[in-house]
């Protein structure tokens, strides 16, 4: 009787990795910028493996809660320097890094919603992207009257979606599959 090796958790090529990236996606706001922090973290896949090939994407409100977007319900406005959007490839030990403002808080139909960045994720194995929250661990009274963090009833699973501060910024490590797995949301 022949034993074959485990077949890989992921099995679609790394072209997301490949096609997307551009050299200054990393950067939100230029190096240097006052206030800019980092957001850091890894991606794992479904068995606790690095995802050396993934594609991490960031959207997000500027340090006051407004979008240079028309879909912005107080009108489009530009912060100077700040560009919302983020996308940086993981490296061969899957890390990423995204340099930033600290988002404003961002009034809504329902209440505030907390201080907050947008996160898809694209990797191989995945024919659709996966969409999640980081929140900061500072915003305590705003990430619990916030009204997406408030939907998700497993304290542990909500726990998921708050960053660690780090001396430059903050810690996100995505886990795509598996125990500690990163709530993603049905878009």
């Amino acid at each position: 009787m022949s034993t074959y090796p485990t077949t890989p958790a992921q099995t679609v090529g790394p072209y997301l990795h490949i096609g997307l990236p551009w050299p200054d996606g990393p950067y939100a706001v230029a190096e240097g910028t006052p206030g800019a922090v980092w957001i850091r973290g890894t991606v794992y896949d479904g068995a606790g493996e690095v995802v050396p090939d993934a594609v991490i994407e960031t959207w997000q409100a500027d340090p006051d809660g407004r979008f240079d977007h028309p879909d912005d319900p107080r009108g489009a406005r530009s912060y100077p320097g700040f560009r919302a959007f983020g996308r940086c490839p993981t490296d061969a030990d899957g890390g990423y890094g995204i340099l930033t403002l600290k988002p404003g808080a961002v009034p809504g139909p329902h209440g505030d919603q907390a201080p907050h960045i947008d996160i898809s994720v694209f990797a191989r194995g995945m024919l659709n992207r996966v969409v999640t929250r980081l929140y900061f661990p500072e915003e305590e009274a705003a990430n619990a009257a916030d009204p997406v963090l408030a939907g998700i009833e497993d304290p542990q699973a909500r726990a998921t979606l708050v960053a660690r501060r780090e001396r430059d910024g903050y810690r996100f490590d995505v886990r795509l599959q598996g125990e500690g797995e990163t709530v993603f949301f049905d878009i």
